[in-house]
């Protein structure tokens, strides 16, 4: 068998609270000390805690992006999306969410109305991942899957691994993007160990969603992203029952211009985009 060479810990940057509202909501990017993790840009984790009956639910009406892709992984409860471009879809726990806002899509992401009405467990993820400049405009598309749509399994330690885009292990996800992104949500037992290969050169994005791990022997407690040195492979032991998010892709390494919900290359494109925006280039907003 060849040997590997573990990434080790280089820091770790604990989720900041952000509350928006009555929802919960912690960030470990961007943070301090912490801009990016190239090409992801920014995660927020929602949740987890339990709506009571008679719910205003999410708040994320419509709103604008335009040069990027988001992600979100439906942890638990439910999430409705409808977009300008025509995705609509109600998509339950353990599904996920794939927008490449490109050139430009206004969505929405709320509670269902059943949601509202009896309320229950919430927990999500949304990732937002960076477009190279020559794909920043690119035709907008979204995804909607349900978790029977994800091609789940189980390695011989008892490790649950949902692939969610690229390949793992030698199974193909259901999501090939567009700049070769490897997602996963990977659920260990606790005493269960876990190493996947990642080539050198690529950036890992590593955050603990629930429990405590060790990467190549360094402690990840829950809520915590790990920025990860170089090596071929990434090494996960459970300390507890686990569920980490776990991602890799090549660095774009190009200028990252961002005004709310834009990111760019240039501050000319930030105002391109706004006055696109402004004069309904992005289509009619999506009814809620």
């Amino acid at each position: 068998m060849t040997e590997t060479t573990p990434r080790p810990v280089l820091r770790l940057h604990p989720a900041h609270r952000d509350d928006i509202g009555d929802l919960t909501t912690r960030r470990p990017v961007p943070g301090p000390g912490l801009d990016q993790v190239d090409p992801f840009l920014f995660l927020n984790h929602h949740g987890p805690q339990t709506y009571a009956p008679g719910n205003a639910g999410l708040p994320f009406g419509p709103h604008p992006h335009r040069g990027f892709e988001t992600v979100t992984f439906i942890l638990d409860g439910e999430l409705a999306h409808n977009d300008s471009g025509g995705g609509e879809s109600i998509i339950k726990a353990g599904g996920i969410q794939w927008m490449t806002a490109g050139s430009g899509l206004i969505h929405a992401e709320l509670s269902p109305a059943d949601f509202k009405r009896d309320g229950g467990p919430m927990e999500i993820l949304q990732l937002w991942v960076n477009l190279p400049s020559r794909l920043k405009m690119t035709k907008p598309d979204y995804v909607g899957l349900q978790a029977a749509d994800i091609p789940t399994f189980t390695t011989e330690s008892g490790v649950t691994v949902e692939p969610v885009s690229g390949e793992w292990l030698g199974v193909k996800a259901p999501i090939q993007s567009l700049i070769d992104i490897h997602l996963a949500v990977v659920r260990l037992p606790a005493g269960a160990r876990f190493e996947v290969p990642v080539a050198a050169g690529r950036t890992v994005f590593f955050y603990a969603i629930k429990g405590g791990v060790c990467v190549a022997g360094t402690p990840v407690p829950e809520w915590n992203l790990a920025a990860l040195g170089d090596g071929d492979a990434v090494a996960i032991t459970a300390q507890t029952d686990a569920v980490v998010l776990l991602g890799h892709a090549e660095p774009i390494n190009e200028p990252v211009f961002s005004h709310g919900p834009f990111v760019m290359t240039t501050r000319e494109e930030i105002i391109q985009a706004i006055e696109d925006y402004q004069s309904g280039k992005f289509g009619p907003p999506p009814r809620v």
